[in-house]
């Protein structure tokens, strides 16, 4: 093998291996659900589960929140994560919509 082709096969490598990097970290930080959201709006999604309207929601409970819904797709201890019902967009463990549903114990 040549200088030029091992420098070559070098530089590909690199630029290939930044690029799989980087598709990795975009895939892992997909952006959060506004509340704004038509899906969210018609959920009645709060990024601040504090901040539901009791009068609006009367079954929604204080410990209500999507960090403890069975459709979080997170860890326990994750700010945020994926949700089904919200489509490559994230929601805050914080959150809340009209569709939760209790973990399994």
């Amino acid at each position: 093998m040549s200088l030029t082709n091992r420098r070559t096969f070098m530089l590909q490598v690199v630029a290939g291996g930044s690029a799989l990097a980087a598709s990795q970290v975009m895939a892992q930080a997909a952006p959060m659900v506004a509340e704004t959201d038509a899906n969210a709006v018609s959920l009645g999604y709060k990024a601040d589960a504090t901040k539901v309207d009791a009068k609006k929601f009367p079954a929604h409970k204080p410990t209500q929140m999507c960090g403890n819904c069975a459709l979080f797709q997170g860890k326990a201890t994750d700010a945020a994560g994926n949700c089904p019902l919200f489509a490559g967009k994230q929601v805050a463990a914080k959150g809340w919509c009209s569709a939760y549903a209790p973990k399994a114990a």
